[in-house]
């Protein structure tokens, strides 16, 4: 049994990717903020919930010995929680930008960190963290790809922390497949107020598939659903 924990999974491509992994045979653990959204979701899913804030340390731990006293090991972590700002520059300022960060990039090494002992028990860790291809400096810059079309200032620039952080996991931690993916625009309550977006079902396939590779899978890759991403 692959034992999974994925962060953010109440909804949109989390909860998606949970489902999914859920319907493959893994043991899900369920991370989201609000205990009453988070156990509504793990129930519908037949997953596990489990409470974890990515921007409280003492949270995450509380996590980690939560499934480390069940299960005894970490198969697949999949880090998703993340936050956003809008297009543009109005409304950044310091708070606002450290705030982003925080959950974004600060939260993807809270996890990782306190999931490594886990991790390192497992027969085949996998680590998939949800970056963005507006975190892309190839797709940012390639006037072909609409993400050189928009300004996502912070979100961008933390999404490309997130997919550093990737490659150096991968080079400190070779034991451990890590990865990156770009799940593509998606409908979901994160991009409402901007509208269109594809489903959470096309969105999710790339996280999944990048969740159940084998041991002989890649690792320090940046991916979306046609294949390998530019950094």
């Amino acid at each position: 049994m692959t034992i999974t924990l994925i962060t953010g999974a109440n909804k949109g491509i989390g909860y998606e990717t949970a489902r999914r992994l859920v319907e493959a045979g893994h043991t899900v653990y369920l991370g989201a903020r609000n205990i009453e959204r988070g156990q509504k979701a793990a129930t519908e899913l037949g997953a596990r919930f489990v409470r974890l804030d990515v921007t409280d340390d003492a949270s995450v731990a509380a996590a980690m010995t939560t499934i480390g006293d069940a299960e005894g090991r970490l198969d697949v972590l999949v880090n998703n929680a993340a936050i956003g700002d809008g297009p543009g520059v109005d409304g950044i300022n310091g708070p606002s930008g450290l705030n982003v960060f925080d959950t974004n990039v600060i939260g993807v090494i809270r996890v990782t960190q306190a999931a490594l002992p886990l991790l390192r028990k497992s027969e085949n860790p996998v680590v998939v963290n949800v970056s963005s291809s507006l975190g892309s400096f190839w797709a940012v810059t390639n006037p072909e790809r609409h993400e050189s079309h928009s300004s996502f200032i912070v979100y961008g620039a933390s999404k490309a922390a997130v997919s550093m952080l990737t490659v150096q996991y991968a080079k400190a931690v070779p034991e451990i497949k890590f990865n990156a993916v770009e799940p593509g625009y998606t409908a979901t309550d994160f991009t409402a107020s901007f509208g269109g977006g594809r489903p959470v079902e096309e969105s999710a396939k790339v996280v999944v598939r990048m969740a159940t590779i084998g041991p002989d899978g890649p690792t320090g890759t940046f991916q979306e659903t046609a294949g390998e991403l530019g950094w």
